[in-house]
């Protein structure tokens, strides 16, 4: 036999060698099938996603949204006559499920996996109604068993679950709003509450201080929340915290103060302002940013001066004689008591 006759067999012998195999390969997997399909569902696995502190969907819920129902309970039927679109429907159709992937593994059991909304926000309108607002905007109800420990805001003006222009554009601002607090530990253990004005602007109640904050509407967010924290260092940490009953920082590159006589005492801050913070915390990036976004033109360079109202003749006088000096602050910030972590997650003063 010659030698090429020879190499032309051998190649038609491995050709139909490995047919052979892949065809076993193919019927072994089809009959794999056929039996995983033949079988019944042993049972059901719930996997939860999300913010373990805010989990409001728990395993049992999520089995009693399709168990409920003995046609569409999966356990002890074929595996094959299981509709699993149907059922991640189901489960989806809760209001606090943001999706749910359903599979069977090679156990026979039926696994969900489910991602849970995560609220941002919760608000309460002008009459009465609360919900949240999640990172996407869509509303949650509020949970009989649980309480997120998110930002709270008040007077939300209308309760439609359509929002009109003006209104939509609010519930993004309280969004913003929302999710920046939540990101940082120190404004969300200080912001109290955050109360909705007519004008569709922001006041903000801090659980330290005796004291409103008045911060305009929800645009700058990062850069208002930047200055406000360069004034507790340099200002009401040196003042006292009951020095004055309104703070605003509405104002470009200043925050202006009414004292509790109600004279305003403008602070702007300045670009040495910034660099004297930038200084104390080089290593925490939320107050580095905001020493570069606050910094002025060379124009300004000059030192500023707080604007102290001149007092009159004799009428201030009158009225520091009438109000004795009695009162006690509600509270006392004593940053020297306060575990101070400059960590990039933990951007606490």
């Amino acid at each position: 036999m010659q030698p090429k006759t020879k190499k032309a067999l051998k190649r038609i012998g491995t050709t139909l060698l490995w047919m052979a195999v892949m065809c076993g390969f193919v019927v072994l997997l089809m009959a794999a099938v056929q039996d995983k399909e033949a079988s019944k569902c042993k049972g059901i696995v719930v996997k939860l996603a999300g913010d373990e502190s805010n989990f409001f969907v728990e395993e049992k819920d999520i089995k009693a949204l399709i168990a409920y129902d003995k046609a569409l309970n999966p356990v002890g039927k074929p595996i094959s006559n299981i509709n699993i679109a149907n059922l991640e429907k189901i489960v989806s159709r809760d209001p606090w499920v943001k999706n749910a992937e359903i599979y069977i593994d090679n156990q026979r059991k039926l696994n969900i996996k489910v991602t849970q909304r995560e609220p941002v926000a919760r608000v309460f309108t002008v009459s009465g109604s609360s919900f949240y607002f999640d990172k996407d905007g869509d509303r949650i109800p509020v949970s009989t068993r649980y309480a997120a420990r998110v930002p709270v805001f008040t007077d939300f003006p209308t309760d439609a679950v359509k929002l009109q222009k003006a209104d939509s554009a609010l519930a993004s601002q309280v969004i913003e709003m929302g999710s920046f607090i939540m990101a940082d530990p120190f404004w969300l253990a200080q912001v109290d509450q955050v109360l909705i004005t007519p004008q569709r602007e922001f006041e903000l109640t801090p659980k330290l201080g005796d004291h409103v904050i008045a911060f305009g509407d929800g645009t700058d967010i990062e850069k208002k929340f930047s200055k406000l924290l360069a004034f507790y260092k340099e200002g009401l940490s040196k003042v006292g915290w009951n020095n004055y009953s309104r703070i605003d920082v509405a104002y470009e590159n200043e925050v202006v103060c009414t004292r509790r006589n109600a004279a305003e005492q403008p602070k702007p801050l300045t670009a040495a302002d910034s660099a004297m913070l930038a200084a104390a915390h080089d290593s925490t990036e939320h107050v580095q940013t905001h020493a570069k976004e606050v910094k002025q033109p060379e124009t300004t360079k000059a030192k500023t001066k707080v604007a102290t109202p001149k007092s009159a003749p004799a009428k201030p006088k009158i009225q520091k004689e009438k109000v004795p000096h009695t009162k006690e602050p509600k509270a006392v910030y004593k940053p020297v008591k306060r575990s101070v972590n400059t960590t990039k997650n933990n951007r606490t003063p």
